[in-house]
C-alpha cells in the first residue's frame, strides 16, 4: 500500500536505507536530499526508484560510499572536482559551493567533476547556483543508451543539459532535459511499476519500436530531436567526458545495478555572475524578455510547474509507491 511521508521524514527514511549500506551520514544526507527533491518535483525517475539501486551499489563496492571528494584549482576560473568513485551529489555540493567564491573574483568559472556517477535532476543542481544572482549550466554524461545519428549500437548517454537564471523578484528560471526523447529513468521506474511505455521513447536490441521497458532498457533510448539531439548528446560527451577526464559513456558501468566497476562518469558546471560590469541590466533586461513570452496566450516560462509541486508538498507530504517504499525499507533493514 502506499504511503504518504513528509519531506522530512522520506530524507529521513531514504537516510537510513543509505546507512545501512555503507553510506556515510554525510554523504547519505546529500543524496536523500537530492532523490526527495527529485520527487516532490515530479521527477520520479530520479526519486525513490533509485534507492535500493544506490543501495545495493554502495553495499558492492561500485559506489564508494564513504568517499570525501576533492577539489583542485586549475588556473584563475577552473576548479578539477575528483568524486572519488561515490555519490556525484556530495562532488556537486562542494562545485556549488567552490563555484560561488570563485566566480565573484572572476566573473565566470567552470568546475569539472570526474569519477562520479548518477547526477539525478540537473536542474535543481543549477538552480541553487542561480538562487544566488548567477547563471548556470550543467551538463553530464551517463552510460551508454543512444546511438550516434545513422548508427545502429548505443554509444552516448542520454547526456542531460540544464541551465538556470536568477530573477529579480521571482525563483529562478531553470530549464532541465535530456537529450533522449525522455529520461531512461522513466523507463526504469515504468519498469518497477510494471507499466508498458508508450511507443516512440526507445528501440529495442534489433532496432525496433518497443513499448516495453525491459526491452528499452536492454536496447536504445531515441534522441530528441533526432540528429540534432545527437550532435548535443557528442558535445556534452566531450566536456562531461573528454575535458574531465572521465569514462566515455560508452565505457561507464550501469546506474541501475550492482555489477562491475564504478560507472566512472563526468559533470561539467559553468556559473557566470550576470551583473558585472559587462551587464548591470541583466536582470531588468531578463525580465521584459519574459513579459513578451507570457503576454503571449498559452505560452508560459519553462519548469514552473515545480513550485506547485513543492507547496502540494510541503502541505501534504510526498508519496511512496507501495513497491518503493518496500524496496526502501528492505534497503534500510539490510
Amino acid at each position: 500500500m502506499e504511503q504518504r511521508l513528509s519531506v522530512n521524514d522520506a530524507r529521513a527514511l531514504v537516510c537510513k536505507a543509505l546507512m545501512a549500506n555503507s553510506v556515510s551520514e554525510k554523504n547519505a544526507i546529500s543524496v536523500a536530499t537530492a532523490l526527495v527533491a527529485a520527487e516532490v518535483d515530479g521527477q520520479s525517475g530520479h526519486g525513490f526508484a533509485r534507492v535500493s539501486a544506490y543501495a545495493a551499489q554502495a553495499k558492492s563496492g561500485k559506489v564508494a560510499g564513504q568517499a570525501t571528494p576533492t577539489v583542485e584549482a586549475s588556473g584563475t576560473a577552473f576548479l578539477r572536482i575528483d568524486a572519488q568513485s561515490g555519490f556525484a551529489f556530495p562532488a556537486i555540493d562542494l562545485a556549488i559551493e567552490e563555484l560561488q567564491k570563485l566566480v565573484q573574483d572572476t566573473g565566470i568559472a567552470a568546475a569539472a567533476i570526474t569519477k562520479s556517477h548518477h547526477c539525478g535532476q540537473l536542474g535543481a543542481h543549477v538552480e541553487r547556483l542561480a538562487t544566488h544572482g548567477l547563471i548556470a549550466l550543467m551538463v553530464g554524461n551517463a552510460p551508454h543508451a543512444m546511438a550516434p545519428w545513422g548508427g545502429n549500437k548505443a554509444l552516448f548517454g542520454t547526456n542531460p543539459i540544464a541551465f538556470a537564471a536568477p530573477r529579480m523578484e521571482a525563483e529562478p528560471l531553470v530549464i532541465d532535459l535530456s537529450l533522449s526523447k525522455i529520461a531512461r529513468g522513466k523507463v526504469m521506474a515504468a519498469k518497477k511499476s510494471g507499466r508498458s511505455i508508450p511507443e516512440g521513447w526507445a528501440l529495442d536490441a534489433d532496432g525496433k519500436p518497443t513499448t516495453d521497458p525491459d526491452a528499452a532498457l536492454n536496447g536504445m533510448m531515441l534522441p530528441m530531436g533526432d540528429a540534432k539531439g545527437s550532435a548535443l548528446a557528442l558535445m556534452v560527451e566531450i566536456l562531461a567526458a573528454t575535458l574531465t577526464g572521465a569514462n566515455y559513456s560508452y565505457q561507464a558501468t550501469s546506474f541501475f545495478d550492482a555489477e562491475g566497476a564504478p560507472p566512472g562518469v563526468g559533470q561539467f558546471i559553468i556559473a557566470i555572475d550576470p551583473n558585472g560590469r559587462t551587464n548591470a541590466m541583466f536582470l531588468d533586461r531578463l525580465e521584459e524578455l519574459f513579459r513578451e513570452i507570457e503576454a503571449q496566450d498559452g505560452a508560459r516560462l519553462p519548469g514552473i510547474s515545480r513550485f506547485q509541486a513543492r507547496a502540494n508538498a510541503e502541505k501534504s507530504g510526498v508519496l511512496v509507491p507501495s513497491h518503493l517504499m518496500d524496496e526502501i525499507k528492505k534497503a534500510a533493514s539490510a
